[in-house]
């Protein structure tokens, strides 16, 4: 028998090393597993405790694969995710792992919820997608204000809000995979259902001020209606674009017939791959830096039932944080259930609280 281990895939990457930072502040001694030993030994030297590493790589999936084995804990941090995240997501569900990521690629969630959840059930492994800022806060707050609403909440809308400079602060990763979605679909939860969604906006106000979002596809679309079974309606928005999210909304809706034109795509992804390549250091995160998030719960006439905002700081340390909650109690107390998983469903909505509340995100007074 071998000692179940937490296994940071993509360690070596801007979020793969603030998670392993992370771990180490939590105690734990992961695995770090990435394409480059150099830059693995060079991590490991930086941490203080001697980690082991492995070489893994998406291009050769059973390296991936034999990094893995049952009982373990993998974090992917390896994106963009609908390119190159798979590896991870098989390789969890065939050793019967829990598997943990830090995507906010809305065409790689509902992936997993839709195309690896079922199978992971059969295997008695379980996929946490998402489990970073992108989403884990809104799937938080939602379940808290659903909690207080009561049997009558129909709808929840969700709004994330993030104030400071951020451009300086997102890594390349995050640029490409922006780019990479820029034609992809979104999804939303309406009537009952997962369908399209095309670039709805709305106002929020959020510590006194109006706030703008643009609609987009996240986890909570899935996670949300099975545990609160009159929900008919999901929303969640983006609100970092401040007096552009109109124009992006319109520009949402043009996806379909832009994604058809010959080349574009092909276009898109050199460009993607061209920011990775060129890499460059995100800036450190500053004291102005900081996040809102806003959960609405309406019952069937529209009426406002409760509402909760969590405010917390940068989200990049936020990921790592929750991510490695997330994997050292994953690893001692398992976590609740298998297929694809929400955090709350995951942990519990006490012991959740408590993660965020230990990441940084605090529900506002």
């Amino acid at each position: 028998m071998t000692t179940a281990r937490i296994v940071l895939f993509g360690a070596t990457g801007f979020t793969g090393r603030l998670t392993a930072e992370a771990l180490v502040r939590r105690g734990a001694r992961p695995l770090l597993a990435g394409r480059d030993q150099g830059r693995l030994d060079a991590l490991a030297a930086s941490l203080g405790t001697d980690p082991p590493t492995a070489v893994a790589d998406v291009s050769r999936p059973e390296s991936v694969r034999r990094l893995i084995e049952p009982g373990d804990v993998l974090i992917s941090t390896v994106g963009p995710f609908l390119r190159w995240g798979e590896a991870a997501v098989t390789g969890a569900i065939d050793a019967g792992a829990v598997y943990l990521d830090s995507t906010g690629e809305p065409p790689f969630i509902k992936r997993v919820f839709q195309r690896y959840g079922p199978a992971a059930a059969a295997r008695g492994a379980a996929l946490l997608t998402a489990f970073g800022y992108d989403y884990v806060p809104g799937n938080l707050a939602a379940a808290l204000a659903l909690d207080k609403a009561g049997t009558e909440a129909v709808r929840v809308d969700v709004g994330y809000f993030v104030s400071g400079d951020m451009a300086r602060r997102a890594s390349a990763g995050t640029r490409a995979s922006a780019l990479g979605m820029i034609l992809e679909p979104m999804h939303g939860f309406r009537e009952g259902r997962i369908v399209r969604e095309e670039g709805r906006t709305r106002v929020f106000r959020v510590g006194g001020r109006r706030r703008h979002g643009l609609a987009v596809g996240a986890s909570e679309h899935f996670t949300l209606p099975p545990a609160h079974p009159g929900l008919r309606e999901v929303n969640v928005y983006l609100g970092w674009l401040g007096a552009l999210t109109r124009p992006a909304g319109l520009l949402a809706r043009a996806t379909p017939f832009v994604a058809a034109i010959p080349g574009v795509r092909r276009a898109t992804e050199a460009l993607a791959d061209r920011v990775l390549r060129s890499g460059g250091t995100p800036s450190a995160a500053g004291p102005d830096v900081s996040s809102q998030i806003v959960a609405e719960a309406y019952d069937g006439r529209g009426r406002l039932l409760a509402a909760v905002e969590l405010d917390g700081g940068d989200p990049y340390d936020f990921t790592a944080e929750i991510l490695a909650w997330a994997a050292v109690t994953a690893l001692e107390d398992g976590v609740r259930g298998t297929g694809a998983l929400g955090p709350v469903d995951a942990f519990g909505l006490d012991a959740l609280t408590q993660g965020c509340a230990e990441a940084g995100l605090n529900e506002a007074a």
